[in-house]
């Protein structure tokens, strides 16, 4: 498995130009295409925020990478995208603007086909089908550009986790109610991918998210852009970038015991690592396991108790909260209620996804433990 990894400093259109470029070369992506084919790039653009904020894929990078497809002769090129809120013409017209996008009308097509295609799974997947927004269902080539990310349920989002994003806007919450679950949602994740099927990964990293990711961290760059065929590998590698044990992101550890990531087999291309790599904060609803030292059978009690005294829920800080409603619409149950403009978070039917405070605009919503 080829891993590309080269150092960006900034967001400086010509560095990353020079970056995409030798990507492409060393991942021979030139190969896999050919003419009058139907590119479509995912990013992140999980919502409404600046890039000054590193929540979203910044659009220098896909400018590069859109600009490299030109170059070669691929000018069918679509960006499609269903960030957190609904799926629908004004919403996303918003969220092209405030994160940048529009301005790369010049390079590719802004997807405006909000519908989606059922499409069936593999034989044997807990999730027989997916609802699949239409661009993706109809790409011949699928370049899944995400920003890298520690995330408040999952621990990490990168490439595997990005493509969550196929799925159109405010079924997201049903899915969550359907596998609410860390290890039920990390596989609807990987069978999301695996249904998907991304021809090639980038990860901008230029610019990082720690702590209470994905929306309401802070700034952790890395400075650098990374570049894989192998998305679940990838996901691997970049975890241990974060100093994080790629093992306890339970996505990346179930896509090594499915076969799908193969971390013994990475075979690194462009730059070394950097040396002086500190550790990404965790968000505050991820808890230490403690299980492990406990023998035996007392383990799996000590884990089971602790498991409901050091349960997260989000609060809320009547304070900041502008009653917008977002965090009730992201809701899988559907519990929380606005009233006197301010959002009301009841603690009995959580099942602590953090939708709300991924999706709150003001970071109003913060994490508290049971105990």
């Amino acid at each position: 498995m080829i891993q590309t990894l080269y150092n960006v400093n900034e967001y400086d259109q010509a560095l990353i130009d020079a970056a995409v470029e030798k990507m492409m070369k060393e991942l021979d992506v030139l190969s896999d295409l050919r003419p009058g084919m139907k590119v479509v790039i995912k990013p992140n653009l999980i919502m409404a925020k600046p890039t000054s904020v590193p929540a979203t894929t910044h659009p220098a990078v896909i400018r590069g990478v859109a600009t490299w497809l030109r170059n070669n002769g691929i000018t069918d090129i679509t960006l499609a995208e269903s960030s957190g809120g609904p799926y629908m013409a004004e919403y996303m017209k918003n969220i092209y603007k405030v994160c940048g996008v529009s301005a790369l009308a010049d390079v590719l097509k802004l997807n405006d086909d909000f519908t989606s295609v059922p499409v069936h799974t593999t034989d044997g997947f807990k999730n027989h089908s997916f609802n699949i927004i239409t661009p993706i269902t109809t790409a011949d080539y699928i370049i899944n550009i995400c920003k890298l990310k520690t995330h408040s349920m999952t621990g990490l989002s990168a490439g595997m986790k990005n493509l969550f994003g196929v799925i159109p806007g405010l079924e997201k919450p049903q899915l969550h109610y359907l596998w609410p679950n860390i290890e039920d949602f990390s596989n609807m994740i990987l069978e999301i991918d695996q249904t998907v099927k991304p021809n090639l990964t980038v990860i901008d990293a230029i610019d990082a998210m720690e702590g209470n990711g994905p929306t309401g961290g802070t700034s952790h760059p890395l400075k650098m852009i990374l570049g894989s065929k192998d998305m679940y590998t990838q996901d691997y590698f970049a975890a241990g970038l974060m100093k994080l044990d790629p093992n306890s992101i339970v996505m990346v550890r179930q896509a090594v015991e499915k076969g799908l990531a193969h971390p013994d087999q990475i075979e690194l291309r462009g730059d070394p690592i950097p040396e002086g790599l500190t550790q990404f904060k965790i968000p505050d609803s991820i808890n230490l396991d403690f299980s492990s030292f406990m023998p035996g059978p007392l383990g799996k009690l000590f884990a089971k108790i602790c498991a409901k005294l050091l349960k997260s829920f989000p609060k809320v800080d009547s304070d900041k909260c502008v009653g917008c409603g977002k965090c009730a619409e992201s809701c899988p149950q559907q519990i929380i209620k606005i009233k006197n403009k301010k959002a009301k978070f009841p603690r009995r039917g959580c099942i602590s996804c953090f939708c709300c405070q991924e999706m709150c605009p003001v970071k109003a919503i913060s994490v508290k433990k049971a105990l």
